[in-house]
Order: structure tokens, then sequence, then C-alpha cells
């Protein structure tokens, strides 16, 4: 694991924490996303804790370059910043999970073992969050703009079905799922199926 923060008593303090579970090894300590990159070019890694406000290269930046060419690595982004904005861009960029630096250290070992395990974690706060910027983004046009058939795989993937389950459940081939979950992303204007779901939950 890479931990990457600007501030050195940040890094340090997180080594401790995670230091205690012998599943996790932290290979690097960045100060920035730039350091990340750079670290990644010669050296293999499964995770990088990443913050969001860095000098040199923010994490957000830092995720879309990693998410683009190291997609084995998961990302997931610690900080204090509970800010709509920052949620969606990291989560569009790339994230694997996003949570605040107030998360008590047993779960950030639990989050991040889920995280390795190909799970997507949004912390409660951040969930809040990014439903509030979302209402306030003036997108029920979005969602008006969904067929009947394409709100029903939407509210489907809000509860975590895949692909191959709405197939078997709408009775329709997993191509034709595949579609509509491409129409669905292009009406809302989202990325990925976290951020369905997270749209979702203000209609449900």
């Amino acid at each position: 694991m890479i931990i990457a923060d600007d501030q050195a008593i940040v890094r340090e303090g997180l080594a401790l924490v995670l230091g205690f579970d012998d599943e996790i090894d932290i290979v690097f300590q960045a100060r920035n996303g730039q350091e990340v990159i750079d670290y990644l070019q010669n050296n293999n890694c499964d995770i990088v804790l990443m913050d969001i406000k860095m000098p040199v290269m923010n994490g957000v930046d830092a995720t879309k370059i990693i998410h683009q060419n190291y997609s084995d690595v998961k990302i997931l982004i610690l900080t204090t910043f509970n800010d709509y904005e920052y949620i969606f861009q990291a989560l569009k960029n790339g994230a694997n999970g996003y949570l605040l630096k107030d998360t008590d250290g047993k779960e950030l070992i639990t989050d991040i073992k889920k995280v390795q395990n190909n799970e997507s974690i949004i912390g409660s706060q951040i969930s809040n969050s990014l439903v509030a910027g979302i209402q306030n983004n003036d997108q029920q046009d979005m969602i008006t703009s969904l067929t009947s058939r394409e709100l029903e795989i939407a509210r489907a993937i809000a509860n975590g079905k895949s692909n191959k389950e709405i197939s078997t459940i709408l009775f329709l081939s997993e191509g034709t799922v595949k579609n509509y979950v491409t129409n669905i992303f292009e009406k809302l204007q989202l990325s990925n199926r976290t951020e369905v779901a997270l749209f979702m939950k203000k209609y449900d």
C-alpha cells in the first residue's frame, strides 16, 4: 500500500495505525500525487490511500492518471473535505472508495480490505453529501429523461444487482441490459454503477 498525504504527521500516523494489521504492507509514503505516479512507474502496489488536496499534483488528478495507466491499482480517497464536487470528481476519475479522515482506525482497516476485494467504499457522511449535491444540481430533468425500463434497471443497479441478475429478473439478454446501462450512464451523466446507486437514493 502507498500512503499519499502532504502532511508528514498524517502519513506517519496512518502508517502507525495500519501497521498493526499483519495483512497490510506499506511500501511507500508520498507527499503528493506525482510522487505516487513516479513510484508506480517502476514498482508494484495494490492500493493507494490518497489525500485530495496536495501540492504539485492533487488526489483527484492523480486518481485519473493512475486509473488510466495502472488499472489494477485500487484507490481509496481519505480526506477532510466533505465536499460534493471533490467526491463526485474522484469517483468519476476511478476512485474505488472515499472516506473522511475522522474514520475510526479499525473501520479504515476493514474498508481497505474491502477495496482490496473489489468492493466500493462510500462512507455514510460522504454518501449524504453526494446525494445532497445531486439534489442541488438540478438533476430532476435527468431522471425524467429515463424510460420506464431504464428507470427499472437503474433501481436494480441501486439494489446491487449485476447485469446478469437484471437480465434474469427482467427476461432480457445481458447484451440488452448492457445497452440500457450505457444509456443510463449517458442520460444521468454518470460513469459507473456506484454513482448510479448514489443518484437513485434520492428517488427510492
